[in-house]
Parts: structure tokens; C-alpha cells; sequence
């Protein structure tokens, strides 16, 4: 059984036990979050979509909250000697997904 579910703007494909990154969320670690579900599949093959998974519930644990590697962030105009470098690193939160329930 899978699900897409969304959070933060991005969709994932998830199964009881994954694992996933999404993008912050304000939960304390170890407590327990319900995701929106898009699509439902209960046997890999039927998909479910729409008002068949009105009520349909995606369960997962706040693992932990971690911040992604660095990325350099450049700025340059040339010949006019403007150099900035910045560095940026998003905060996420991993999941794992404890249930899927149909409606």
C-alpha cells in the first residue's frame, strides 16, 4: 500500500516505515503529524484520486530536524569588481511514516 501525500508545496510517494525529508515543519521531535493525501493505492495497481480519498489518513513521527549541506551562492558583475558569495542552508524535518489508513 502507497500514498501520495503533500507537505510544503512538493508531493511525495510514501509506504508505512519510509523515511522522507520535507521541508520544515513547526513539530516538536517525536510527535505525530497527518499529511494531505492525493492519491491512494492499496494494491500497487488501483489508484484512488480526488473525492476517494476524502477521507483517507497519512500518519508519520517526527524523526528529527536536520539542515541540508551548504550551497554557495555567487554574485559577479564583470569589470565593475563586485564580488558577493553567500551561503544558504534549508532547514527540514524528517519524517517516518507510521500508518496508512483508507477511508
Amino acid at each position: 500500500m502507497f500514498a501520495v501525500v503533500r507537505t510544503g508545496g512538493k508531493q511525495y510517494r510514501v509506504a508505512k516505515n519510509d523515511r522522507i525529508e520535507v521541508e520544515s515543519l513547526d513539530a516538536k521531535e517525536g510527535a505525530s503529524v497527518d499529511l494531505d493525501v492525493l492519491v491512494l493505492s492499496s494494491d500497487g495497481k488501483k489508484m484512488a484520486a480526488g473525492k476517494d480519498v476524502s477521507g483517507a489518513k497519512v500518519s508519520a513521527k517526527v524523526v528529527s530536524h536536520i539542515r541540508t549541506d551548504k550551497i554557495v551562492v555567487f554574485k559577479k558583475k564583470r569589470r565593475q569588481n563586485y564580488r558577493r558569495t553567500a551561503g544558504h542552508r534549508q532547514n527540514k524535518t524528517v519524517l517516518e511514516i507510521t500508518d496508512i489508513k483508507a477511508a
